[in-house]
């Protein structure tokens, strides 16, 4: 007679039951974390650095100290960072920064923050800004996303300004665009409540599309702005500029 002990099948049925559905809940709860991993990843740009020359990098090396503002370091103190105590302005996206900087040196009475991924227009406004001395301006190389979340408090900014954010033309690109209700909501928290949300694009099907996005907006005058390097280019192509802006809603 044999005498070892026979496995019990109905347990060792039940317990690989148990396992199957525990490995089913844990693969379950890793897809949904990845997927909201993936669906945060989405950004509204692609870092093409490109070419940066030399005064650039030397800009980003010695005068990021006298501009550069950290993600990391989070809120901040706007009578601290910059010396004066005046209405701040947040333009996202300001590309190689000539027009940011032809507004910061043309108005001392406003404080200026832009934020820009691309090093070498990083390196380009951070050398205009050191050559003329700026003390109004400060910038950011990192995500909007982060550091309007990370570093802005609510109803701090006088004006937020959008000049010619990328339109993702196709369809199936329409999820990177920036502008967004998700997204104007987290600028609406920003705006001090007679801030003025201006967006400007030479993509007339993301105009309309800013429209219906911004509908419960009430539309107010332009503000004056320069004419970037981007939007001479599209001129000579015939490109037709509009340009948008907001009075934050109570």
């Amino acid at each position: 007679m044999n005498d070892k002990t026979q496995p019990d099948l109905n347990n060792t049925s039940s317990s690989a039951s148990k396992e199957i559905s525990n490995d089913i809940s844990h693969n379950s709860a890793e897809s949904l974390s990845e997927s909201k991993q993936r669906k945060r990843e989405i950004r509204s740009y692609v870092i093409r650095d490109g070419r940066i020359t030399p005064g650039q990098l030397r800009a980003l090396d010695e005068c990021w100290v006298s501009y550069g503002l950290d993600v990391h370091n989070g809120v901040l103190d706007l009578d601290a960072v910059f010396p004066e105590s005046n209405p701040t302005v947040l333009e996202i996206g300001f590309g190689m920064g000539d027009s940011l900087f032809e507004m910061s040196q043309g108005d001392s009475n406003t404080n200026y923050i832009g934020v820009e991924v691309h090093r070498p227009g990083v390196g380009h406004l951070l050398q205009l800004a050191n050559k003329a001395e700026l003390r109004n301006l400060r910038l950011f190389k990192d995500d909007s996303i982060d550091v309007l979340k990370q570093c802005i408090s609510d109803k701090s900014l006088a004006k937020i300004q959008i000049f010619f954010p990328d339109p993702w033309h196709k369809k199936k690109h329409h999820k990177r665009r920036l502008i967004s209700e998700e997204f104007v909501e987290l600028l609406k928290s920003k705006l001090k409540d007679d801030g003025v949300l201006h967006i400007a694009t030479d993509w007339m099907p993301y105009a309309e599309y800013i429209r219906e996005v911004m509908v419960h907006w009430r539309e107010v005058a332009v503000p004056a702005r320069p004419i970037t390097k981007y939007e001479k280019r599209g001129l000579r192509l015939n490109h037709e500029v509009t340009d948008l802006a907001y009075a934050k809603p109570s």
